[in-house]
């Protein structure tokens, strides 16, 4: 009989403590999804304020629907000064026509960086439809066909980028000459576009006094997160000693310290103007 309540007694503490095991058990599960899902999301989840707008429409200009479009056009060295005399021809006619919603803001040759190398820039007033208009009309045009098959036997490579102009630059207007024109091209980390404009934003007003700032631009298609800083010198020496004034104004170390991490690459690129060029 001692025997028989003593093993009841060993099942009753058994099953209360496996009852108590498994209560245990449940919780613990419980705490630990709870808690995992807060940690675990943590590690890849992160609240971002949500941005009300593209960087597109928070940088542009408003009151303007301007769209540029920036040629790059590796030549053949022996065909330059052909290619020249062609594309001036050509950019003559398209300004003096004025069914064509498009106009060269300034065309180059590249004198330091990429050689054999010209630049176009050119203004669409109008936006996407504007381009939409101009790229229809000269598909229609044999002329300007036939130009493109002559150009082509003169280059290497080209490429281009669709852009708007941050609100805060200048817009490229046609100046008198002589100038050597200096494009600066940052290759910014993808996200840090908005950054990147309110530092500028601010930067800019210490680079006005000699009228040296032409314009800026950010692309919209081709490679994206690109900004080009358009510059007019008188020279080389004049260029280094705007460049070296702007590091005496209080201001300007901090703009340059707080955008230089924002940047994967950059070049520049110290360019002639041509002859048929509005910006001279």
């Amino acid at each position: 009989t001692g025997l028989r309540q003593f093993i009841r007694h060993v099942e009753r503490l058994s099953i209360d403590r496996a009852c108590g095991c498994l209560r245990q058990c449940v919780m613990r599960q419980r705490f630990s999804e709870s808690s995992d899902k807060g940690w675990f999301r943590s590690l890849f989840v992160h609240k971002v304020d949500a941005r009300k707008d593209a960087h597109s429409n928070l940088l542009s200009k408003k009151e303007t629907s301007n769209l540029y479009k920036i040629q790059f056009h590796n030549i053949k060295p022996e065909c330059l000064e052909a290619y020249n005399s062609l594309e001036a021809e050509v950019q003559n006619r398209l300004h003096q026509d004025q069914d064509y919603p498009c106009e060269v803001v300034g065309s180059w040759n590249t004198w330091y960086g990429e050689q054999d190398q010209a630049v176009h820039l050119w203004r669409y007033r109008g936006g996407y439809p504007a381009l939409t208009e101009c790229l229809k009309k000269l598909n229609n045009n044999k002329e300007y066909l036939e130009f493109r098959k002559e150009r082509a036997k003169m280059l290497i490579s080209r490429r281009n980028q669709l852009l708007l102009e941050f609100s805060f630059w200048n817009e490229p207007l046609p100046r008198p000459g002589p100038n050597i024109y200096e494009m600066r091209t940052y290759n910014l980390k993808p996200g840090t576009m908005i950054e990147w404009g309110n530092h500028w934003a601010r930067a800019i007003k210490y680079r006005q006094e000699n009228s040296e700032a032409v314009g800026g631009f950010f692309s919209q298609i081709g490679d994206l997160y690109v900004v080009h800083h358009l510059w007019a010198y008188e020279s080389l020496q004049s260029r280094e000693e705007t460049r070296n004034s702007a590091w005496l104004k209080e201001g300007w170390d901090v703009n340059v310290y707080y955008t230089v991490p924002l940047i994967r690459s950059m070049e520049s690129r110290i360019m002639i103007p041509t002859k048929s060029s509005p910006l001279q």
